[in-house]
């Protein structure tokens, strides 16, 4: 809103992207440090309570009496200021508050539930059918809608044969024979395709149609058969992962904070003429916006902990996990840095595959020998540790220290051809 009345007005502070996306961390953290208290407060006098199941863990009484449903505080920190300051017109906006709302609704339904009915929540299908829909959404506007595009050069363009959709003139950097720089103006393509950004391969680029290869040139027409269902498995399984990572006090709000400011940096950059280029990644055009909702994210999640830090004031449940886990995923396709979620959110792969493994092998050893073996204490992951006994800080703490780790590899491997 601000950003459409600052351009009828003319004032230009508005229009600066860095500058909406710093006024968006700092108005996300001021809803949520304000209004936090007010919020928990009235969770509390709603008596909307954590009900606890009995694990055997330490600390596990203190939680009882603590407040669930704080994934409200997220949302709201998130919707405000991206409302009022990024251009609502931007597709890529526009799924992204679908995403929040979606995956926030279907998260509060599962919590209310829980409250209400005693019951474990919505039912484990109703949830996947809720984000199978959301991932087919997503999927098919990235397919279909003509503001979903990524710039080529002619030759590119013409090798592959693109579905054209406008042509522009761009500037663009060489280097001379003295060492030194210069521009000159190029025409380019904006293209309908499903290329996307991976490491370790020549131009760090792949399209999805590659899969189709037998299919010729026909391979473009049919690629919405393998593009939409990977969509929809990368969104059902961040989303998923993240809500089992919500275990501990202020884990997964923590590493959701350090993947949200990677996936900012990298439509910081995809959104860039020049940094795209002398990076090697695609240019994909009004992407740049995102980075302003990345910062809404950012500033959610950071101010957020100031609650759910240990001892938690209050847990997100499963209306902040899972619209987290959706936004993540969101973020990685819509900047088409999906392929690199194994490595930038490997805190929720390994929790996730924690638990997978525990159970597959508890399975596979009581149909053997008759009894159920395990090979964690407790999944998912961050359980075991603490089984192990050691402090639920200091494993949130190390989780931290491993996802910037992994933050920092990703970026990295930006460069690695």
């Amino acid at each position: 809103m601000l950003y459409w009345l600052s351009d009828i007005l003319d004032i230009r502070l508005f229009q600066y992207l860095t500058f909406r996306a710093g006024l968006a961390v700092l108005i996300s953290l001021l809803i949520t440090l304000v209004f936090g208290n007010k919020i928990i407060l009235l969770i509390q006098k709603m008596q909307i309570i954590e009900k606890q199941r009995k694990l055997g863990l330490p600390g596990e009484d203190d939680k009882a009496k603590t407040p669930t449903m704080g994934g409200i505080m997220i949302i709201l920190a998130i919707l405000v200021p991206c409302l009022l300051l990024a251009d609502l017109s931007n597709i890529y906006i526009q799924l992204l508050l679908l995403t929040t709302v979606f995956m926030g609704l279907i998260g509060f339904l599962d919590d209310y539930l829980k409250l209400t009915k005693g019951k474990d929540g919505l039912l484990g299908r109703y949830k996947i059918f809720g984000q199978v829909i959301l991932g087919a959404i997503i999927g098919s506007v990235m397919l279909f809608n003509n503001d979903v595009v990524v710039r080529v050069d002619k030759a590119t363009a013409d090798e592959y044969g693109y579905d054209i959709i406008r042509t522009v003139s761009v500037e663009r950097l060489a280097r001379n024979s003295d060492g030194s720089k210069s521009t000159f103006q190029e025409e380019m393509y904006h293209v309908k395709t499903t290329m996307t950004n991976v490491p370790f391969l020549k131009g760090n680029e792949f399209d999805y149609k590659y899969l189709l290869w037998f299919l010729g040139k026909n391979a473009t027409s049919w690629v919405w058969i393998i593009f939409i269902p990977i969509i929809i498995i990368i969104m059902v399984n961040v989303s998923n992962a993240a809500n089992l990572t919500d275990g501990i006090d202020g884990l997964a709000a923590g590493t959701s904070a350090i993947i949200g400011a990677v996936l900012g940096l990298f439509a910081y950059v995809s959104g860039n003429n020049f940094l795209a280029e002398y990076l090697g990644v695609l240019y994909v055009p009004d992407v740049g916006e995102m980075v302003v909702f990345s910062s809404c994210f950012l500033g959610a999640c950071i101010g957020f902990l100031w609650y759910n830090a240990y001892p938690a004031q209050v847990f997100m449940g499963d209306t902040g996990s899972l619209a987290l886990g959706g936004i993540i995923a969101a973020l990685a396709i819509m900047t088409r840095k999906e392929l690199l979620i194994p490595l930038l959110c490997g805190i929720f792969v390994v929790e996730n595959l924690s638990v997978i493994m525990q159970v597959s092998y508890f399975k596979y050893t009581r149909k053997k020998t008759g009894t159920g073996q395990r090979i964690f204490l407790m999944s998912p992951l961050h359980h075991h540790f603490q089984k192990k006994g050691m402090h639920e800080s200091k494993i949130v703490a190390r989780f931290w220290i491993v996802g910037v780790i992994l933050a920092v590899l990703t970026i990295i491997t930006l460069k690695i051809r």
